[in-house]
């Protein structure tokens, strides 16, 4: 995944700067409403943003070329962005040891 580390940083401060201001707006928001909600446009403009171009044999976009592809480029991002994030794993998770 290439990216512009600056870009990339500041768009995902400002999607958790949304979700923490929308959580402060309102005390009684469900957190979990509000995260799936900054993840459906997250997810949307994800989408948007990987539209193959209309070379068919362009090689970026190859990856890309059809719905199933674009959505298995998607499960990829999620599934590295979640394992390295900070809190992926929990003290109460029902793995964590317990020395």
């Amino acid at each position: 995944m290439n990216h512009d580390p600056s870009v990339y940083d500041e768009a995902a401060s400002k999607l958790v700067e949304l979700g923490n201001r929308l959580a402060e707006a309102d005390e009684t928001a469900d957190l979990n409403e509000i995260a799936d909600g900054l993840l459906a446009g997250a997810v949307h403009f994800w989408l948007y943003s990987r539209q193959p171009c209309d070379d068919p044999r362009c090689e970026d976009c190859a990856p890309l070329r059809t719905a199933e592809w674009r959505l298995t480029e998607l499960q990829h991002a999620v599934d590295e962005m979640a394992r390295t994030s900070d809190y992926f794993h929990s003290p109460d998770d029902m793995t964590a040891g317990s020395a």
